[in-house]
Parts: C-alpha cells; sequence; structure tokens
C-alpha cells in the first residue's frame, strides 16, 4: 500500500515560515526517493526540493536558503521547511515519491524529473499575502 498525504499548508504574511508535512505510507524499513513541487495557476510546475533515498538533498538555486526538506524515520514523513515567504511562493504544493529500486531511485540519484515520481499525493495549498 502506498499513500502520499500533504498537510500544513495555509495563509500566511510575506516573510513568515511554513513547514509542510508529506506523510508516506509504504512497507515498514522501506527506503524512498522524495520530492517536493509546486504549481500556481497559470504557471508550470516546478520542483522545490528532493530528497534521495541515500539521504542527499537538493534544493533549486532560486530557493537556496529559504527552502530544505527533512525527515523523521520513525513518522515515515518529510517535511518541506519554507521561509521568508513570498506572495510567488503562493502555489498548490504537492510531494511526490519512488521506491527504492524503482526507476530513477536507485540509492545514488537524489532526485528525479516530476515525470520519473511514481507516487502523488494531492497537495496542500500555500497562500503568501
Amino acid at each position: 500500500h502506498v499513500q502520499l498525504v500533504e498537510s500544513g499548508g495555509g495563509s500566511v504574511q510575506v516573510g513568515g515560515s511554513l513547514r509542510l508535512s508529506c506523510a508516506v505510507s509504504l512497507s515498514t524499513g522501506s527506503k524512498y526517493c522524495q520530492g517536493w513541487f509546486r504549481q500556481a495557476p497559470g504557471k508550470k510546475r516546478e520542483g522545490v526540493a528532493a530528497l534521495g533515498a541515500n539521504g542527499g538533498t537538493f534544493i533549486p538555486n532560486s530557493m537556496k536558503g529559504r527552502f530544505s526538506i527533512s525527515q523523521d524515520n520513525a513518522k515515515n514523513t518529510v517535511y518541506l521547511h519554507m521561509n521568508s515567504l513570498t506572495p510567488e511562493d503562493s502555489a498548490m504544493y504537492q510531494c511526490a515519491a519512488s521506491p527504492l529500486g524503482v526507476g530513477f531511485c536507485d540509492g545514488t540519484r537524489t532526485g528525479g524529473t516530476q515525470a520519473e515520481y511514481k507516487y502523488w499525493g494531492q497537495g496542500t495549498q500555500v497562500t503568501v499575502s
């Protein structure tokens, strides 16, 4: 059984912070690759963070220093930490995952393109104003 459920979205003032959560339901002890993506109306979906099965992380340069990704292994939950938010950060944020051994998630790559993630959550809305 595989299920991804995001939470933590909401409204925040400019300059504020939010922590989004992605609860990943996988077999106990399973490793996976995790990605965070966002899409605003009229804009392309873009990756904002990635976590490899090997623990490696990636943050695009445009979000570097403001966004970070972490994991609580005991809770099978991945977090997206967002600081110094601006209205341009307003979007629907989705988490995505692929199990270790599936596609790009071979234990060496940190993340893949959005097309390479097998499972997706429904998303959580972030509004910065």
